[in-house]
């Protein structure tokens, strides 16, 4: 199995500190104008059942769309679906309301390329204090000026699908909106697709900026200037995206939670659509090629081995007392 690398440096030397960040208009107003009008009209609309519509909608689009179709499928392929079922799931990802598939997937390599180097922007890295650092990245963008190349695959890149979801991707909350309408009126619209987009757009924020400065490690990538961590805590809600330091070590893995324990909901839906016939050629770590730069570095292990100590999936990772 091979991992996919799609930024290539250029002949004079990609750099990722030369850059600037600069603030993004149209961005801006998407971000505020969701967040506005989902908590506004949520607030007026209080109710079981805008709530309900709310954890729904966010668990389908979060869970199948992000997790699953956008993170697993489209950017690392770490699973392969019929082509429909790609489509499907992509179509949710877009509802999530941060990029359609070709920005998802360069939004998600950039900043993987900048981390792995030696030294990294703070926008990279989120290294700015907490709210100076929700700006930046939902109202704002990046400009290298000596960026990589990037390479996307012809399966995404000519697909007239994929290229009809990156050209209306906000557009895409519209038929939904509709059928919101329709079925429970403005409270399912204000719960189900303004608060929804607001709350996923901050929450992925929120877990990729914790997620890249403190908590559980397990894993570290040496020489690469940021480091991932586990956040136990917030598995449920992410659908697995949480096991962060893990994903760092193995990121062509379908499975994020790979420790005794540690649940992955993503992953069980991916087990799901298995048994279903619906997935196949499912990721796991001892498939991938090892890379001499991952260390274990559980601090509950008395020592470091030299080499990586992969999680088998049919086995526990064993801890030595």
């Amino acid at each position: 199995m091979i991992e996919i690398d799609r930024m290539k440096d250029t002949p004079e030397g990609a750099d990722p500190l030369d850059a600037r960040v600069r603030w993004s208009p149209i961005q801006s107003i998407w971000t505020l104008s969701m967040a506005g009008i989902g908590l506004v009209g949520a607030a007026f609309t209080v109710s079981i059942e805008g709530v309900l519509v709310f954890l729904v909608s966010t668990a389908i689009t979060i869970g199948l769309g992000h997790s699953v179709g956008m993170h697993r499928l489209l950017i690392h392929r770490s699973f392969k679906c019929p082509k429909w079922l790609e489509y499907t799931l992509t179509w949710l990802g877009c509802l999530v309301g941060m990029a359609g598939p070709r920005g998802m997937i360069w939004t998600h390599d950039i900043r993987d390329w900048a981390q792995r180097q030696t030294n990294c922007h703070p926008y990279f890295a989120h290294d700015y204090r907490f709210w100076d650092d929700a700006w930046k990245q939902m109202n704002c963008r990046i400009e290298l000026e000596r960026p990589p190349h990037f390479v996307l695959e012809d399966a995404i890149a000519l697909d007239p699908v994929h290229r009809v979801f990156d050209a209306t991707w906000r557009w895409q909350q519209l038929p939904v909106a509709i059928l919101f309408f329709l079925i429970g009126g403005w409270t399912w619209v204000f719960w189900g697709v303004c608060l929804r987009v607001a709350v996923s757009l901050f929450g992925h924020w929120a877990v990729g900026h914790i997620a890249h400065h403190r908590g559980h490690q397990g894993w570290r990538v040496e020489g690469a200037a940021v480091q991932g961590y586990n956040w136990p805590i917030l598995a449920w809600i992410t659908f697995g995206e949480s096991w962060h330091a893990n994903h760092h070590a193995f990121p062509g893995s379908a499975r994020l939670g790979l420790e005794a324990g540690q649940c992955d909901p993503g992953w069980r839906a991916l087990q799901v659509m298995e048994q279903l016939g619906l997935a196949r050629d499912l990721v796991t770590p001892d498939q991938l090629p090892l890379r001499e730069a991952v260390k274990r570095v559980d601090p509950i292990l008395p020592e470091r081995p030299e080499r990586v100590e992969r999680p088998i999936l049919t086995q526990k990772v064993t801890h030595h007392a």
